[in-house]
């Protein structure tokens, strides 16, 4: 288990932590845990991460962790 991230979201700071380990880029799936919640991120055939949360307000959340970790693990 990684060290707990940040991230600010519409004025509000959540922290979670990324459950997957050695993430390269030939990784689809990646697992994360927020506020208690597993959440899982896959990449799609057109290279954009999605996550499979059904929770509106959860989805442009989950959406800007995907664009942080693709810029923080270079998997764009």
């Amino acid at each position: 288990m990684s060290l707990p991230l940040r991230i600010t979201f519409e004025q509000k700071d959540y922290t979670y932590t990324v459950l997957t380990r050695s993430i390269t880029r030939d990784t689809t799936l990646i697992r994360i845990e927020m506020e208690g919640e597993e959440y899982e991120l896959t990449r799609g055939n057109d290279g954009y991460w999605r996550s499979d949360a059904t929770i509106s307000e959860r989805v442009d959340l989950l959406a800007a962790i995907a664009r942080n970790l693709s810029l923080r693990y270079r998997i764009y």
